[in-house]
């Protein structure tokens, strides 16, 4: 049982964008949000995160300095925070760290909280949301950015399942500068969960049962949880199924050519959630740069690729990001 219930872990995190109704999803607290500055002087003496919002939505804008590039920070799937924490099982702090280095390299940075979760738990019900929805907010955020930074356009990077939401929050915009796609989907999600299904034998007691609720959301059904194996029922939980039918509705490589934008996708090599086809699709479909991040896993983190010593670092929130990461992300920025 245990043993299934870390392989849908994995998958968990990437897949559910909505959250269970009985989740609590407090803002977090100021501790929380800056807990790695006070661990570093040279970043607490230097870089300053504040509170921002568009609309109902909220977030934290570090600036790097008048003119400087900004890259709006869009998180993955789940309860995920804007600092990239979840609270199924997700500590690691990785948009913050990211968010910190990029100001050391002059680029500012604005992360923010999905609709219904944390800081912006009043704009609206978690579970009630669709991709179009989530690009409606990302778009009010280019909106409430540029104008507010008095320029023509900022990059949109998103993380996992947020390479989906900011390439569709793209479309048909002119002030965006550029996506930066990071562990992103390439395929489509039924067929990503069909693959992370399979991949861990451990699954085999619930994997007909997946398989045939996946086949039934993929088709616009809902389905009946009540006799499903335990492990599943968070997964297909009736209050996020819209959800997963919109997002299995779509093909994240298609969205992410329709966007029409200058593109830099980055893969970690050590990643157990998506895979290096995904990234290659995303390259080849939108003509953008790929590059393979060397030992970095789905959290921006470099580790081993054994399967425990790799999920060890998602509850590490002293382990800073790759530097790999932010040095891609700054030479893309720059020659754009």
């Amino acid at each position: 049982m245990h043993i299934i219930k870390t392989g849908l872990a994995l998958f968990l995190p990437l897949i559910l964008a909505a959250c269970s109704a009985d989740d609590k999803l407090e803002a977090p607290s100021q501790t929380s949000q800056d807990s790695s500055q006070a661990q570093d002087s040279r970043k607490a003496k230097s870089i300053t995160a504040n509170p921002i919002s568009a609309g109902l939505l909220s977030g934290m804008m570090i600036n790097a300095g008048t003119d400087s590039p900004h890259v709006l920070i869009v998180p993955g799937s789940g309860p995920t925070d804007l600092n990239g924490n979840n609270p199924q099982g997700v500590t690691a702090n990785s948009y913050k760290y990211l968010a910190e280095q990029l100001a050391l390299n002059g680029i500012s940075t604005t992360r923010v909280d999905k609709r219904g979760m944390f800081s912006s738990a009043a704009a609206g019900n978690a579970n009630d949301v669709s991709v179009d929805i989530y690009a409606a907010d990302y778009r009010a955020w280019i909106d409430t950015l540029t104008a507010q930074m008095g320029q023509d356009c900022l990059y949109l990077l998103g993380h996992s399942e947020g390479a989906l939401m900011v390439s569709a929050a793209a479309m048909g915009r002119d002030d965006v500068c550029g996506l930066i796609l990071i562990a992103g989907p390439g395929r489509r999600f039924g067929d990503l969960l069909r693959t992370q299904l399979k991949a861990n034998p451990a699954n085999a007691p619930v994997l007909d049962q997946a398989l045939g609720a996946i086949n039934q959301i993929e088709a616009g059904k809902t389905v009946d949880v009540s006799a499903m194996h335990p492990a599943l029922q968070g997964l297909f939980a009736p209050q996020v199924q819209d959800y997963l039918i919109s997002l299995m509705a779509v093909n994240p490589a298609d969205i992410a050519a329709k966007a029409g934008q200058n593109t830099l996708i980055l893969q970690g090599d050590h990643d157990l959630q998506t895979a290096l086809i995904d990234a290659e699709n995303l390259a080849a479909s939108t003509g953008g740069k790929l590059v393979v991040l060397k030992g970095v896993n789905h959290i921006l983190k470099e580790t081993p690729k054994d399967r425990a010593a790799n999920l060890a670092s998602y509850t590490n929130p002293d382990l800073p990001i790759a530097n790999s990461v932010t040095v891609a992300i700054t030479e893309f920025i720059t020659a754009n």
